[in-house]
């Protein structure tokens, strides 16, 4: 099945995201993930400075998200212990949950190793990795326009879902409880052997802070 971030998510992607002068749908339209398709490889470094290829977890589910520790809907979902509570429920079922940071240098959210190390050890993440991305290829390779945007790539390498973490486009925490999380969601389906029910939806959050 080929889905499409369309037009009309993008746009709204943007409007939340108060994305400045940063083309999302150019981002988004020449980007070669496509939920039903097999997800584009990568090779980065973590934050201790290990290298990881999509290539090296063959045969487990992985769960990327995209991240920026200054944006406030980012903090919603970390500040709620919604993101690590995720991340440790994933993790302890084997899946792997890399978190990704595309933010170049100079640009809000742009991290080192070491910063990145700090901001894993206040936050209590619980991710198997967290990724440094300061050229942007791969956040442009699945597209990624917002922070968060997650996506949930199968044991085949195929890309199940992509977009929003949540049915609740805000950064008021409050929402958190009664919002739908998608990425559980698709977890469930995907160990229960079942085609993921809702595969994308729109991505809410800050613009990712990509090289001009």
């Amino acid at each position: 099945m080929k889905v499409r971030l369309s037009t009309a998510t993008l746009t709204l992607a943007a409007v939340l995201a108060g994305c400045g002068g940063v083309d999302l749908e150019a981002i988004a339209s020449t980007a070669p993930a496509r939920v039903g398709e097999a997800a584009p490889a990568f090779t980065l470094v973590d934050s201790t400075g290990r290298t990881h290829s999509l290539a090296d977890f063959a045969g487990k589910t992985v769960v990327l998200e995209w991240t920026n520790h200054d944006c406030p809907f980012v903090k919603k979902h970390y500040g709620a212990d919604n993101m690590q509570g995720q991340q440790r429920a994933a993790t302890g079922d084997e899946v792997v949950w890399l978190t990704v940071n595309s933010s170049a240098p100079g640009q809000q959210g742009h991290v080192d190793g070491a910063r990145a190390e700090q901001i894993r050890t206040e936050a209590r993440a619980a991710q198997t990795a967290y990724l440094l991305d300061p050229a942007g290829a791969t956040g442009r390779a699945y597209g990624a326009v917002t922070t968060p945007h997650m996506y949930v790539i199968d044991p085949t390498g195929v890309l199940r879902y992509a977009g929003a973490i949540d049915s609740i486009p805000s950064a008021n925490p409050g929402d958190i409880a009664t919002a739908t999380q998608y990425v559980p969601q698709a977890l469930a389906e995907l160990a229960a052997g079942q085609a993921v029910s809702v595969p994308v939806t729109r991505p809410y959050g800050c613009a990712v802070k990509y090289a001009n």
